[in-house]
């Protein structure tokens, strides 16, 4: 018999072995099913990683004040460069914000600020941060134009129209969001509120002048109908005294004029001042002559709310600090 006659006859009497074997034919097949197994659970991950990988999220158009964008449709990465107090109102924690320019987020909105990274300051944002933070989206104000080319390329972004006013914002972002009806129903209680403050006050509210005065550098600062607290002050119905009666933000006067603050009521809004610039003012002789003063009605609020807060839960904490001290 050849050699290649001799070796097809061994592999033929062991082949009927094995499937004349019960047992050995059983443990084939376990063997076989296993390897089966095993092949199809080292394909599944990565399948599922190709799946999530190329899922394309829902997208749709969005104008704002450079034009119009492809946002996601439900946002979650969010990026805020500016008007943070109008996010957490519409209960959207943002992953990462710019601040003011201490490099802090205002003290009133602290509770709610835990864990959002710190990206810079308002208008000068940091890129590099924003790009490794890997946002879906991204909200600011038109401050920014600029860098909008740059923005756009990290992740879509929307610039509101920094000239309109808070309220815009508000619905703007709520827009970008999704949060139309939450924005509507904050600013329908704000509204409310005001109309219970008009309601209590009664006559008084068309008598009561206001004062808004804060200090800067050298110079006392009156706060006018374009400034945040003078916005409300505005809306509200509450009248300024002739000089302050202004459309502007704000204007700066020498110790010598203090007597044009010609408000019943003066609102001095504190925080970031010289403490000693604050001892000199106030114990000034031309200051304790005012009638406001005289009669007690000055009353201290906080600058980060009245002068920067510029959202809804700023504007409900000056209307407040108004229950507090008018009616």
């Amino acid at each position: 018999m050849s050699i290649k006659n001799n070796l097809f006859f061994r592999v033929s009497t062991l082949l009927n072995y094995i499937l004349d074997n019960p047992q050995i034919k059983l443990l084939l097949f376990s063997i076989i099913t296993a390897l089966i197994v095993i092949g199809c659970g080292l394909n599944t991950p990565k399948n599922i990683t190709s799946n999530s990988v190329n899922v394309i999220p829902e997208m749709r158009v969005f104008k704002h004040a450079l034009g119009e964008t492809k946002i996601p449709l439900h946002p979650q990465r969010v990026v805020v460069l500016g008007g943070l107090d109008n996010v957490l109102a519409l209960g959207v924690k943002p992953i990462a914000a710019t601040t003011l320019g201490d490099y802090k987020f205002q003290a009133y909105l602290q509770d709610l600020t835990s864990e959002i990274e710190k990206i810079g300051t308002n208008g000068q944002p940091n890129l590099e941060k924003i790009l490794y933070l890997k946002p879906d989206l991204i909200l600011g104000f038109s401050w920014d134009a600029e860098l909008y080319g740059q923005l756009s390329k990290i992740a879509p972004t929307v610039l509101v129209d920094q000239d309109s006013n808070w309220k815009d914002w508000l619905k703007q972002y709520a827009e970008a969001l999704g949060e139309t009806a939450k924005a509507e129903k904050l600013l329908q209680d704000y509204n409310q509120k005001i109309a219970t403050l008009r309601q209590r006050m009664g006559d008084s509210l068309s008598t009561t002048k206001v004062s808004l005065v804060n200090f800067w550098a050298n110079y006392t600062r009156l706060y006018m109908h374009r400034s945040f607290g003078g916005s409300i002050i505005k809306e509200i119905g509450l009248p300024r005294s002739q000089y302050e009666n202004k459309d502007k933000n704000h204007e700066n006067i020498s110790l010598e004029l203090v007597p044009r603050i010609g408000g019943d009521v003066i609102f001095l809004i504190l925080g970031g001042h010289n403490e000693s610039r604050l001892k000199q003012f106030i114990n000034h002789p031309l200051w304790s002559q005012l009638q406001a003063v005289q009669q007690n009605r000055v009353y201290p609020v906080t600058g980060d709310v009245w002068i920067a807060a510029w959202g809804i839960i700023g504007a409900n904490r000056v209307l407040d600090d108004l229950f507090k001290f008018l009616p």
